[in-house]
């Protein structure tokens, strides 16, 4: 059974998330603080792999699935209302991961897998990239990678564990959790600890 259009994430979840990181004092070098912020990141990506999985049992249009895929990005890329700079600069952190979730999912439904290279080209190319400050290029490369990872190709950890950190290690970051949500597209319950 399909999620209801605009169900498959709220504001109100978003919200929820935020309001338990804020009362928590996140600390990242603190294990439950980190895993916090996994599940949040964690939490958006299975809504997008929910929303993909209904595009490919065909329960959901191309239109309809562009269009709740915004719906989700809207949510989650939002600007954040809270006073504490460093939460702030956490919570940015999942949201530049996600980014590159974003853009893979409406890819892979504009245009399908990419198919020119393996993720692990891919994702070379886009450190490469990064490293002569072509931002646009690497996270396209990181796309094209996204969009096989939710055509069902792997992402080898060995290649995200041989990053320098960056800005393609976030969005990596954020395809990881892509997999795993498409692999397994449970609902992480927000008061799980």
């Amino acid at each position: 059974m399909s999620t209801p259009p605009g169900e498959y994430y709220t504001e109100e979840r978003w919200q929820n998330w935020l309001d338990r990181i804020e009362e928590e004092d996140v600390d990242p070098e603190d294990e439950d603080s980190a895993r916090l912020l996994l599940n949040l990141q964690d939490d958006a990506a299975i809504a997008v792999a929910k929303i993909l999985t209904d595009y490919e049992d065909g329960d959901l249009d191309e239109e309809t699935t562009i269009d709740e895929l915004a719906g989700v990005r809207e949510i989650v890329l939002d600007d954040i209302e809270i006073d504490d700079e460093e939460t702030v600069m956490l919570i940015d952190g999942v949201q530049t991961s996600l980014l590159c979730v974003f853009y893979a999912a409406e890819e892979f439904v504009a245009e399908g897998a990419a198919n020119d290279a393996t993720i692990t080209d891919y994702i070379e190319a886009a450190a490469e990239a990064e490293a002569e400050e072509d931002l646009d290029a690497a996270l396209g490369y990181c796309v094209q990678a996204g969009t096989q990872i939710i055509g069902g190709s792997e992402l080898p950890m060995e290649v995200a564990e041989d990053l320098e950190y960056g800005l393609v290690s976030e969005w990596v970051n954020g395809l990881d959790s892509l997999q795993t949500a498409m692999s397994d597209p449970e609902v992480v319950e927000e008061d799980e600890s």
